[in-house]
């Protein structure tokens, strides 16, 4: 059996994202301008726009808006599925009355614009409202992901978090007793974990290639916290050390592993990610970095080992705090051309912050809850596997990437970058990323 997750279509959506940016652009050149002027208390009906499509992930969200229609009987809300980033674009730059008022997305990657163009309204007017406290509210990592230049223009609506993934039954066989958790404790683990056969393997402790789908330079960075970007907004990845210190890390383990031809000659053998063929699944690779949903995944395809979840290991040096990961989620607001963003925001406010309606979502779709009180609270997913990416989520070093005002182009780059690095097309990586600087602040600089 085959599980397709949210992390899936996002993947798609992120790398959709870069080709929409264009069109987002102009978006705040739309013919409607909307207005917070509307009375919420009176009869009215909003219209919903989310991207969810599978049919326990419509049902948890139907019915999160029929709990909030009967604690809020003047507000009705026409809720419309599966829409994507590119529809909801090119609805705000037409404005009128077809587009919608509350909105939704996958692409964390994309705030920057949402933000800096005026697509998504400032909520902050609306926070100071309710008296909601940001700080109080949301773990850093997911409050970061929702506003960019001191604009919060999206709260978060669920999370993803990203952990190690371990095979029990292999760790036993090995003599390893509990997960690593520095980065030289699992190098270690991931050499013992590795069964060669001829010139290739039968199992790799650990696919560290960047192309081996979850082991993406931004993922790992996540375990030093790296900033990108400098206080002036510039690219600053060839001054920072934690860079610099993921990409030797990452380089050795691919040589202590076989080198890269080697490694990517078996990786070439794996299946699809999203699928029963995922080499984490069938014993290809005994650890991977995932995400929570991965949980379902391995449940619904009935893997024939004993599995566990852990945090991702940390640097050495960093080994007080573990526990961190990498994050980041699906997010909500109010659409710009609305002229009902009083009653919207009644809407935002319960999908994001009622305890219930976030915990009641989570555990129907298998993703992490968005609120520190939701983490917190007695009826979420007691698994001891999904309670892994709890912790992740709720740790204060938890990270993100940082909102840009051109979307995730600068990941694009890194991303371009590592594939050269590993492929031992770069042999100085102090110039190369001063070279993907450069890059990044030419974009950037194209994009105001």
């Amino acid at each position: 059996m085959t599980t397709t997750t949210r992390r899936a279509r996002r993947t798609a959506a992120a790398l959709a994202c870069t080709a929409s940016l264009a069109l987002l652009a102009g978006a705040c050149t739309g013919s409607s301008e909307g207005s917070a002027n509307d009375d919420a208390s009176k009869d009215v009906t909003l219209t919903f726009w989310h991207g969810w499509s599978q049919a326990n992930e419509v049902k948890a969200i139907n019915d999160n808006i029929a709990a909030f229609e009967k604690a809020h009987p003047n507000i009705h809300v026409n809720v419309v599925k599966n829409v994507t980033d590119d529809k909801i674009n090119q609805a705000l730059r037409a404005g009128g009355s077809d587009a919608p008022d509350v909105v939704s997305s996958f692409t964390t990657d994309n705030v920057g614009k949402f933000c800096s163009s005026g697509v998504w309204s400032d909520l902050g007017p609306f926070l100071a409202k309710s008296g909601i406290d940001v700080a109080k509210t949301f773990p850093a990592a997911m409050a970061q992901y929702t506003q960019f230049n001191g604009t919060r223009c999206a709260l978060p609506l669920l999370a993803d978090a990203y952990g190690l993934y371990y095979n029990k039954d292999a760790f036993k066989a090995a003599g390893i007793t509990a997960p690593p958790k520095t980065l030289s404790e699992f190098a270690e683990d991931a050499k013992k974990l590795t069964k060669t056969s001829g010139d290739g393997y039968s199992r790799l402790g650990f696919m560290p290639d960047f192309h081996g789908y979850e082991s993406t330079p931004t993922h790992f960075l996540g375990q030093w916290g790296a900033t990108y970007f400098d206080s002036a907004g510039k690219s600053n990845l060839a001054n920072d050390p934690k860079v610099t210190a993921m990409f030797q890390w990452q380089q050795k383990l691919v040589s202590d592993l076989g080198g890269f031809k080697k490694l990517e000659k078996y990786r070439s053998g794996f299946g699809e990610e999203f699928s029963e063929k995922n080499p984490f699944e069938t014993g290809q690779v005994a650890m991977a970095i995932d995400g929570e949903w991965r949980i379902a995944n391995l449940q619904a395809d009935g893997v024939k080992f004993d599995w566990g979840t852990a945090p991702f290991p940390v640097p050495d040096d960093l080994a007080s705090s573990y526990g961190r990961g990498y994050q980041t989620g699906t997010i909500i607001g109010i659409a710009h051309t609305s002229t009902k963003q009083n009653a919207a925001w009644e809407l935002v406010k319960y999908l994001t912050t009622d305890t219930d309606a976030v915990v009641g979502f989570a555990n129907a779709i298998h993703n992490v809850p968005s609120t520190f009180a939701a983490l917190r609270s007695p009826k979420v997913d007691s698994d001891p596997n999904f309670r892994t990416f709890l912790d992740i989520a709720g740790n204060a070093d938890s990270s993100t990437t940082p909102a840009s005002i051109n979307g995730g182009a600068y990941q694009v780059s890194l991303q371009n970058f590592g594939y050269a690095y590993e492929a031992g097309k770069v042999s100085d990586l102090k110039a190369g990323l001063a070279g993907v600087d450069k890059e990044i602040d030419a974009a950037i600089d194209q994009a105001k």
